[in-house]
């Protein structure tokens, strides 16, 4: 089984949960979402959270692939030099990358964007290194 995600950083991020942190994290940008602007559905599901980044994890395991690209080094990367571009860069969107770091990651717009998307960003980035997953044999 794959291990794109860990939990220790899930449950890292998950302090700052009431922020949906560690829902973009997993893959969640939807409930995230209503974490970010309920504080965590009003702390309840920030408490409930506690329990059920176990099985985030292993949802996350299934759902995206693992290969070159680490989530977590990408996710770090994106969380705190993501206006600079520094997370494009690191998954080899050079392009994207410097006009990120020329116009603060197009104005914050595409930060927002990458929170949203980033684990099937590089999923996708691991699938095309991947010359199995490329034909279509998962294992």
């Amino acid at each position: 089984m794959n291990d794109t995600h860990s939990k220790v950083i899930g449950y890292v991020l998950w302090v700052f949960g009431f922020l949906g942190a560690h829902r973009f994290y997993y893959g969640k940008p939807v409930t995230c979402t209503i974490w970010l602007f309920t504080f965590g559905l009003f702390g309840i599901g920030w408490l409930i959270d506690l329990f059920l980044i176990p099985a985030m994890d292993r949802e996350a395991d299934l759902r995206f692939h693992s290969g070159q690209y680490d989530y977590s080094v990408t996710w770090i990367l994106l969380t705190f030099l993501g206006l600079f571009g520094v997370h494009r860069m690191y998954l080899g969107k050079w392009i994207s990358g410097v006009l990120y770091l020329f116009t603060l990651g197009f104005f914050g717009l595409g930060v927002i964007y990458d929170f949203w998307t980033l684990n099937d960003q590089i999923s996708i980035k691991n699938r095309e290194y991947c010359p199995e997953l490329k034909n279509g044999f998962n294992g």
